[in-house]
């Protein structure tokens, strides 16, 4: 995998590799050109919403669709269960509403959104549209309510695609604490991380005897709920492009 399209020695693989990658420090350089000039224009938009008094009806959400690998585990972009592909940056202003400094620690979701910000809005959703997958997390904001149960895990799947080979199908189950990572073939070792003791996850547990019974555990609900949700089966959708090896040999 790290000589796939999303791994770092894809780089380096030499003649054979034609795709127009830059060098990693050139990928690094350019990734801090885009968050600079975005981090600009964001402020430019903040000052607007303050200097016009609309901050106080406006509620502005930062957030990402997906995190990003810059080197970490031998790759960059996304497609994995590590931290750096999964979490986020997730950012709330909105003054008169949330107290500055404000800060969540329960796990939430980008399908929490919708339901939180018609809360926000004090709009209730209509009977005849389908039921949300998430939850609002209001409450955890404003402090309104915030001893309320919340959720304790997630799940996260990833299935392979035609255009990009190398990406892995794989499912994982993240506690607060515990990740247990499962693929799906022969992609990658399976995975069970501490992220309390170990939040780069570089030391791989699944295979350490006094984590056997955790292991378990986690992959039983893991595959548990997948059932429950009619998840077990890998999706086949038509080939559209061409497939990356394909692409190399034709130039």
């Amino acid at each position: 995998r790290r000589y796939g399209i999303h791994g770092i020695d894809h780089m380096e693989t030499g003649a054979f590799d034609k795709d127009p990658v830059p060098s990693f420090d050139d990928l690094y350089w350019r990734f801090c050109e885009t968050v600079h000039g975005l981090d600009e224009n964001v402020g430019r938009i903040l000052n607007h919403l303050d200097k016009s008094g609309l901050s106080k009806k406006t509620i502005v959400l930062y957030l990402g669709d997906n995190g990003f690998h810059l080197g970490e585990h031998g790759f960059y972009d996304k497609r994995d269960a590590f931290e750096h592909s999964i979490r986020v940056p997730f950012l709330v202003y909105a003054p008169g509403k949330i107290h500055a400094g404000t800060k969540v620690d329960e796990m939430v979701l980008n399908i929490d959104l919708a339901p939180t910000l018609l809360e926000f809005a004090g709009i209730k959703k209509a009977d005849d549209t389908p039921a949300f997958d998430g939850r609002s997390f209001k409450h955890l904001l404003d402090g309104n309510g915030s001893n309320r149960p919340w959720r304790d895990h997630l799940l996260y799947e990833y299935h392979w695609e035609w255009n990009f080979p190398a990406t892995p199908t794989l499912f994982a189950i993240r506690t607060d604490r515990y990740k247990f990572i499962y693929y799906h073939g022969l992609w990658d070792k399976n995975g069970l991380y501490d992220l309390k003791t170990d939040p780069q996850e570089r030391h791989n547990l699944i295979d350490v005897p006094g984590f056997a019974e955790k292991k378990k555990a986690l992959k039983k609900q893991l595959f548990s709920e997948l059932q429950a949700s009619g998840a077990l089966e890998v999706p086949i959708r038509p080939p559209k492009g061409e497939p990356l090896h394909d692409r190399k040999l034709r130039r």
